[in-house]
């Protein structure tokens, strides 16, 4: 709701821009989806090495 009243604002204020920024937000968007895609996957590679090495900390304390 907010980026939307943001939107309203821009487009109130300087409609060329506002337009323009409709137009180039699904291209931005597809840009920057591999740099997610890779930023998930290193978190999980992560976060399988953080569980790695706690494993015998959590294993001692179980006992």
């Amino acid at each position: 709701m907010v980026k939307f009243l943001l939107f309203c604002i821009l487009f109130v204020m300087c409609w060329p821009l506002a337009l323009m920024a409709l137009v180039l937000y699904p291209i931005v968007w597809l840009f920057l989806l591999p740099f997610r895609l890779v930023g998930i996957a290193v978190g999980g590679a992560l976060a399988l090495v953080a569980a790695i090495i706690f494993l015998p900390a959590r294993v001692l304390r179980a006992i």
